[in-house]
């Protein structure tokens, strides 16, 4: 039997959310810059490898929606787009999402590989980090987990 919760209605952040915010952010930064440079045995740059990601979960994606998700400019995600696609790791059609105007972009099978092989790399390098953890650490860990994603991916409440 699935219990479907109702997220608590938002609150307005106390000292200890603040408090909490101030620790996670230099952590979680620290955190990303580490998993975007391990891609080991790979020419791919870790924006580029979030750039490949972003694609293949949307596959036909546009220039203008992958630059505001990453927070870049238009002209930017172009340039790094014609990097992607000059070493085969992604196509662009004219089109296909019924605009004529638009570019749609998507990912190559070369790009997949690449991609799986990114991951595996920063997979393998959390996993040897949370080797070297306590059980309850990593408990805790996998406790964060569920909250983290919906903070993330903009479910939590706000």
């Amino acid at each position: 039997m699935t219990i479907l919760l109702t997220p608590p209605p938002p609150r307005t952040p106390t000292s200890e959310d603040l408090a909490l915010a101030n620790r996670l952010r230099p952590l979680l930064l620290h955190l990303a810059r580490h998993l975007r440079r391990v891609v080991k045995g790979s020419a791919l740059t870790g924006g580029q490898v979030e750039i490949l990601s972003l694609i293949s979960r949307r596959p036909g994606v546009g220039i203008n929606e992958l630059a505001s998700r990453e927070g870049i400019s238009a002209p930017s995600m172009s340039n790094a787009v014609d990097k992607l696609e000059a070493a085969g790791l992604v196509t662009r059609a004219r089109g296909i999402a019924g605009d004529r105007r638009r570019v749609d972009i998507a990912v190559t099978p070369e790009g997949t590989r690449a991609l799986r092989s990114a991951r595996n790399s920063r997979t393998a390098w959390l996993a040897e980090q949370l080797g070297r953890l306590s059980p309850d650490q990593v408990a805790a860990l996998e406790a964060a987990v569920e909250p983290l994603t919906a903070l993330v991916e903009g479910d939590a409440p706000r």
